[in-house]
């Protein structure tokens, strides 16, 4: 399931911020086409995109042992992967680096279409910093799970979990139109809640089977359920101060009422 678009989409001002973060996120992405090449788009890669992704992924063994890792080996020789930032450093960068194009794609779809409602609902600057921070603690979620993993974590997903955590609970009743690929191509209109909870359970059922075998898993599922709880904890904080109806500024997403939908003269909305 794909979300495209939030019907009814209500907020206050332009979502500068939400932009500006899918914008670095393009950047960055140009960035590492330019260095891995063709086959990065689809998973693959070259030792330099590698060596990208250590340097400013987050890997939990350099946070564990207290030092960067330094040298890769490489044949006979060594590669330096001497980060330029510290290892605290790499759980912001972290969060603007995508493994491949669907990787990438997926990520700036879900900030495009919860983004920038959360953005209203905070204001500018306080929508940033709860990105950031959201992000930071879905990366030590996935850190708690494997303290020792030498794989380098990439990718907005956790950061995106937590404005999905919001979006839940600030607007549970907006429709999400979804693209649904399932032997046939689709889209349909879900409630914000159900596709959100069934993303969740998703989510928190796929982790629990990666425990113990958290090496041979390409997602970090409890980045995902970090994000999304520390997303919904943030939410239920703020939804009593927010202003109008359940909260928000201005009109919310929520107050948004689609006409009622008959067929043969029975309602089916």
């Amino acid at each position: 399931m794909l979300p495209i678009s939030d019907a009814g989409r209500h907020y206050g001002s332009r979502p500068v911020v939400n932009l500006v973060l899918i914008g670095i996120n393009c950047l960055v992405f140009l960035y590492e086409m330019v260095i891995g090449g063709f086959g990065f788009l689809f998973g693959g890669g070259n030792l330099p995109i590698y060596v990208f992704f250590l340097q400013f992924g987050f890997i939990p063994a350099e946070l564990s042992s207290g030092r960067g890792f330094e040298f890769l080996p490489v044949g006979a020789g060594a590669v330096s992967i001497a980060s330029p930032i510290p290892t605290w450093g790499t759980m912001l960068t972290c969060m603007f680096i995508h493994g491949s194009l669907m990787h990438f794609i997926g990520n700036m779809l879900f900030l495009w279409v919860f983004g920038d409602n959360i953005e209203a609902a905070f204001g500018h600057v306080k929508y940033l910093l709860f990105y950031l921070v959201a992000g930071v603690l879905a990366t030590l979620s996935h850190y708690a799970i494997d303290p020792s993993s030498q794989t380098p974590l990439v990718g907005a997903s956790g950061a995106i979990s937590g404005v999905m955590g919001a979006y839940l609970v600030l607007y549970p009743r907006n429709r999400i139109r979804t693209l649904i690929i399932y032997f046939l191509i689709t889209v349909i209109e879900l409630r914000a809640v159900w596709l959100l909870v069934i993303w969740f359970a998703l989510q928190a059922i796929q982790g629990l089977l990666s425990i113990g075998v958290s090496h041979d898993v390409s997602t970090a599922f409890f980045a995902h359920i970090g994000g999304f709880v520390v997303g919904v904890l943030v939410g239920l904080a703020v939804r009593p101060f927010q202003r109008g109806p359940g909260g928000g500024r201005g009109r919310r997403s929520d107050d948004y009422r689609r006409p009622p939908q008959y067929w043969r003269g029975r309602r089916i909305d």
